[in-house]
């Protein structure tokens, strides 16, 4: 095998990039104005509407970038050299957390609205919720966003801080430095992941829990990540960049790897259906029931169909996911599914019977534009892959025999 060296534009043409940035940040500011404009016109019931549309598109886009900063630090943690070539990607993805951070404001003014466990008259007057107040309190609530957020910053900043200084200084011992700190961010991650998705999502509806509803919000945001790495990395080569970097064989382990977390979000999934419907405990079985009546068991059933049944057979073969138009329509597929994910998550806990709202989009706009434009600017500010990285012609060597 003849050895590939790194010899095309590490950097996006800043046109582009800056084309793609202002389209962001116009459908992201457009949705923002749209979307306060209808919380603070429409009375009550428009600001509670409000907060629980940008608490779906909230999930949606924060779980999408807390799976690229574990695709950073898995990197790291096994010593990957095949995704040395995404890494970058990776990282200035990972790198909109302070973003979310901010996004995450109309999360806490909206607390009232959204979770009925931060009333104390309502606590005064459920025992399950008097035995759940020691966590469930807005306090701790705040507190524990807090602690997810600043860590998930703080692993994001070192990761991508460090790998643009390799691009000056070609140090290998950074590499050694990223890894040694690869199973403390790993350990770190799981356990803000799984609780940020109690707290943000599960106890909107306060009486019912699912030990497995952090991994199952884990596996969907993995999943959301390789596609939007697919989309992005597609977008990239069309566009002339990195087309001697990126091969085939990179584009087919990213399609794999969007496959397979595809399949451990239906496993998860449906490990969580069956248990509870074997168990038959009213309290567990009441989270399935509102989603399977007052119209909410078609959104429900798409779920299975466009989350799991169509991609499965869209993508398993090798020849689907190593062709650009098929992976791209998977990836913009699984990227909607997402999103359903997290509305049929939530959605159902204000409307008992389903109602699609002008507000879902416009939110959806706003966090999902702002993060889009986050990303273009941030991407055209340092080179786009790791030039300087010892692993990075290994990547370009990389064949998918799978």
């Amino acid at each position: 095998m003849s050895h590939a060296h790194f010899n095309d534009s590490a950097k996006l043409d800043p046109a582009l990039a800056g084309k793609l940035a202002n389209t962001g940040f116009i459908f992201g500011g457009i949705g923002l104005v749209a979307s306060l404009a209808g919380a603070f016109t429409q009375g009550d019931e428009g600001q509670k509407q409000f907060y629980y549309s940008w608490l779906a598109a909230y999930m949606a886009v924060v779980t999408l970038t807390a799976g690229a900063l574990f695709f950073v630090v898995l990197h790291h943690l096994v010593r990957a050299s095949w995704s040395t070539a995404l890494r970058r990607t990776a990282e200035n993805i990972a790198a909109n957390m302070p973003l979310m951070a901010v996004l995450f404001l109309p999360i806490v003014f909206g607390m009232h609205d959204i979770y009925h466990w931060s009333h104390a008259e309502a606590v005064e007057a459920d025992p399950v919720l008097k035995i759940k107040a020691p966590y469930l309190n807005p306090v701790g609530f705040v507190v524990r966003a807090a602690v997810y957020l600043g860590l998930w910053i703080a692993i994001a900043h070192f990761y991508r801080k460090n790998s643009i200084a390799q691009d000056e200084t070609g140090d290998k011992a950074i590499n050694f430095k990223l890894r040694w700190w690869a199973p403390l961010s790993t350990l770190a991650f799981a356990l803000t992941i799984s609780f940020a998705a109690f707290d943000w999502s599960m106890s909107t509806d306060p009486h019912w829990f699912s030990t497995i509803f952090g991994i199952v919000n884990f596996a969907g945001g993995m999943m959301s990540f390789f596609a939007a790495l697919a989309l992005i990395c597609l977008w990239y080569t069309k566009n002339g960049a990195l087309t001697r970097t990126l091969t085939v064989d990179n584009f087919h382990d990213v399609g794999k790897l969007m496959w397979g977390f595809m399949i451990f979000w239906t496993y998860t999934s449906f490990s969580q259906y069956f248990l509870i419907w074997y168990g038959n405990i009213p309290e567990e079985t009441v989270w399935y029931q509102l989603r399977q009546q007052g119209g909410w068991m078609g959104p429900f059933m798409l779920l299975i169909f466009g989350h799991f049944i169509a991609p499965f057979w869209l993508l398993m073969s090798r020849h689907m996911k190593r062709n650009r138009t098929v992976l791209a329509a998977g990836a913009t597929w699984l990227l909607a599914m997402h999103y359903l994910d997290h509305y049929v998550m939530v959605m159902p806990n204000l409307h008992h019977h389903f109602a699609f709202h002008w507000l879902d989009i416009t939110c959806l706009m706003a966090v999902g534009g702002l993060a889009l434009g986050a990303w273009a600017r941030r991407s055209s500010q340092a080179n786009i892959v790791p030039v300087k990285d010892p692993q990075l012609n290994a990547s370009m060597e990389y064949e998918n025999a799978v």
